[in-house]
């Protein structure tokens, strides 16, 4: 039996590589552009709300050591807050770099 037979009792899929799958049939590395853009996106979204809470804490600070505010216990409350976003934010960046290392040990 010719390949050419076969592939004309398989049609046209059989000439297709599967999807996940490049011509030469190994599988594709990496996502769609448009997971990685949302990835992305959701990463500097993130980092930016994490540096806006620190530059609020910041300026709490600064405007109760020089008088402008007396609430303290606001100012207690920001930098609560702002330090807790940093450690969520490291303890991702972590477990990121884990997940990396992991994949890259992995044996083919």
């Amino acid at each position: 039996m010719s390949v050419n037979s076969i592939k004309s009792i398989w049609g046209p899929a059989s000439t297709q590589p599967a999807a996940g799958f490049d011509s030469m049939g190994t599988p594709k590395i990496g996502g769609s552009n448009e997971r990685k853009t949302q990835f992305a996106n959701a990463i500097k979204s993130y980092l930016s709300e994490v540096d806006d809470l620190q530059q609020s804490s910041d300026m709490s600070i600064k405007d109760l050591l020089s008088g402008k505010s007396e609430d303290i216990a606001s100012v207690a409350a920001a930098a609560a807050k702002a330090d807790a976003s940093f450690r969520l934010l490291v303890g991702v960046r972590n477990k990121l770099i884990e997940a990396y290392k992991q994949t890259m040990n992995m044996p083919l």
